[in-house]
């Protein structure tokens, strides 16, 4: 089964480092409108990791964020691993993962309008508990962002960024650097959800200046009908390294399940959407869902896109594994309480 769930980040502006930040939506404001500061870029950490309370500029999608926490992730990118022929049949190369941080982070919500032009913004989502009617629910303006994605910034409000969970999570200290701790409300929810929100593997691969980089979560098993369901996330991210417009058509899955079972999904666009990648809009995310009957298994394919000549190509999407953990027994619960 492969189901949507529309999450989509088209890209916005940058700016300099060292100048007063404008607004992260400047592309998209109205006329007449005035442009107010939120702060002054800091210097970018080339080495050790942000901190709990960082907040930034994504470089690639434009909006206002806050580091929550680290996640240490292997990182298999076929552009750059020497890779060797497999023997599972899939086209799968042998890849060596090297660890790479990403943070799991807070959207300031004013920007949401301005970075879902396309479709809504990034939300996390979960498997409801058996007794809740609803398959899936989730916590919007909660994304994944990779080290270099972050563009730090510093900011005297005391509330800089907009999200219900902010002020849940994140405490104003303002002898700390950055000025912002972790609430006992953020350190217990991080620990009760980490199976299901874990990132522990990243899958990078170009072709022709298209890349692809997907990243999966695995999010439970639940019972039906006297068989075992294993449910993950996936997000993907499509990003046009080239100067050449191109749009988005089809894509093409290849699901393969322990259990013997190998489905080929096809379709229209991702998400119900035919996203153009420009030099203007050169990213587009979104992320869907995959469920199989059993604890493991492969996913594979391609996306086609077509050239403004009408020409058509096809980008491979990295093979990656859908793994299930030990943590089955305990349901997810999702927000905090």
């Amino acid at each position: 089964t492969d189901l949507s769930e529309p999450s989509i980040l088209p890209s916005a502006l940058l700016t300099r480092r060292r100048r007063v930040l404008p607004p992260a939506n400047l592309s998209n404001r109205p006329e007449g409108k005035v442009l107010e500061p939120v702060g002054v870029f800091e210097a970018l950490k080339q080495h050790g990791k942000y901190e709990t309370g960082q907040l930034f500029l994504h470089s690639v999608f434009g909006y206002r964020g806050i580091v929550l926490f680290p996640w240490h992730a292997r990182l298999y990118d076929r552009d750059v691993s020497p890779a060797a022929p497999d023997s599972t049949g899939h086209g799968s190369k042998e890849v060596k993962g090297k660890m790479h941080t990403y943070y799991q982070v807070l959207i300031d919500t004013r920007d949401c309008p301005h970075i879902s032009q396309r479709s809504q913004t990034e939300a996390v989502t979960f498997l409801a508990n058996h007794d809740d009617s609803r398959a899936l629910y989730a916590i919007p303006g909660l994304d994944y962002v990779s080290h270099e994605d972050i563009l730090p910034y510093n900011s005297t409000e005391q509330v800089p960024i907009q999200h219900e969970l902010f002020e849940r999570f994140l405490m104003f200290n303002p002898s700390r650097n950055p000025p912002f701790t972790a609430r006992d409300t953020l350190r217990a929810w991080q620990e009760k959800n980490h199976p299901w929100l874990e990132l522990s593997d990243v899958h990078r691969e170009t072709t022709e200046n298209i890349r692809v980089t997907v990243i999966p979560f695995y999010m439970g098993m639940r019972e039906a009908q006297n068989s075992h369901v294993y449910w993950w996330r996936y997000c993907i991210r499509l990003e046009n390294l080239g100067n050449e417009v191109v749009q988005l058509r089809e894509r093409h899955w290849r699901i393969f399940s322990l259990s013997g079972t190998l489905e080929t999904v096809r379709g229209r666009g991702v998400v119900g959407k035919e996203p153009v990648l420009s030099r203007e809009q050169p990213a587009f995310q979104y992320s869907s869902h995959v469920s199989l009957q059993a604890p493991s298994g492969h996913m594979w394919g391609t996306f086609c896109f077509e050239r403004t000549d009408g020409s058509h190509f096809d980008v491979r999407i990295p093979p990656f594994s859908l793994e299930s953990n030990k943590y089955d027994k305990a349901p997810p619960t999702g927000y905090p309480l």
